[in-house]
């Protein structure tokens, strides 16, 4: 058995910054995912983007700001348990929880602040991409040299989709971009790059075919208002059509699940006693499921799970440039 003071279910950015405040309040932390290396979806999806709205880096790749995390956490040395499904949740005294995974292991500890790394997410489908995964359909882009020198047609209208369009263009021959709707749910900013670099951008549009021998050749596009088609050279199709969630064993845990998502209060509590939550996984009036606000959350649900492991402690951490 495993004996800290705070386990945090999910080893994305959210909860390994959860990781380094723990160890800042002087906490023992052990961190649990079910995805055999930290950083959760930004290692298993986009390791190689870059992302933009982090604090302090004016651009920053998914792989490296997962290494500064860890970085900045090691000092504090947190128990990671990687590979592991967080599965059960008992409270064997009113002061502790037990939480079991997957693999047999048990932690003992006074809170648990979930931030993910609990269930698993699942690309939703290209509905004519049957046979062709891995023969040049994908669902996400671990490694952007892949496509270097591809005809490249993205399908999506997301963040995703656009940032893989900024990505890939100096690289692949062509990037083509197929949208179901007019509408975008990417950055204004993205898509005003997009245009800027001329990718072309086919809206009220759907991938009607996928054809070629051993590996894709061409796309068959269908402009769903006209009827008309259009034949596009591919050897890469990219469905960054989002991706559905399931959140496993939390609903046996008695936490309060909306639509997927955990309601938390203004210190980040859920409905369980000694249980908070962080990150994307949360719902309140004006959330925004961003990684800085992630960061925040984070940092709100140590703090109070420090005051519920220690009610003498002070709430406010005071100023890491003050500590020793």
């Amino acid at each position: 058995m495993i004996a800290v003071d705070l386990l945090i279910v999910g080893a994305g950015p959210a909860g390994l910054y959860g990781a380094y405040y723990a160890g800042f309040r002087g906490l023992r932390t052990a961190v649990v995912d079910s995805l055999p290396e930290p950083g959760g979806q930004v290692t298993a999806l986009y390791p190689e983007k870059m992302i933009f709205d982090v604090a302090g880096f004016p651009a920053v790749r998914g792989r490296e700001l997962v290494e500064r995390l860890v970085a900045q956490a090691a000092p504090f040395d947190p128990h990671y348990l990687l590979g592991e499904r967080a599965t059960s949740l008992t409270r064997p005294a009113e002061d502790t929880l037990l939480v079991g995974t997957d693999q047999g292991t048990e932690i003992s500890c006074k809170a648990v602040v979930i931030t993910g790394g609990i269930g698993t997410f699942s690309p939703r489908p290209l509905p004519v991409g049957d046979g062709w995964l891995e023969r040049g359909l994908v669902y996400f882009v671990p490694k952007l040299d892949a496509h270097a020198g591809r005809d490249v047609v993205i399908v999506g209208g997301g963040d995703s989709a656009f940032d893989w369009a900024l990505n890939l263009a100096p690289m692949a021959r062509s990037v083509t971009l197929v949208h179901r709707r007019d509408r975008f749910r990417a950055h204004e900013h993205t898509i005003r790059q997009v245009a800027a670099l001329g990718i072309p951008v086919h809206t009220f549009a759907e991938v009607d075919a996928l054809t070629g021998d051993d590996w894709l050749a061409e796309v068959t596009v269908r402009h769903t208002k006209t009827g008309e088609s259009l034949r596009l050279p591919a050897q890469s199709v990219i469905a960054a059509l989002g991706f559905t969630a399931d959140l496993g064993p939390l609903s046996t845990w008695g936490v309060t699940i909306e639509k997927k998502q955990i309601p938390v209060d203004s210190t980040m509590a859920t409905n369980v006693p000694r249980v908070f939550a962080a990150g994307d996984i949360t719902e309140y009036p004006g959330k925004l499921r961003l990684i800085s606000t992630g960061f925040g959350e984070v940092a709100t649900a140590v703090c109070n799970a420090t005051v519920a492991i220690d009610p003498s402690a002070h709430l406010f951490p005071g100023h890491s440039s003050e500590a020793p």
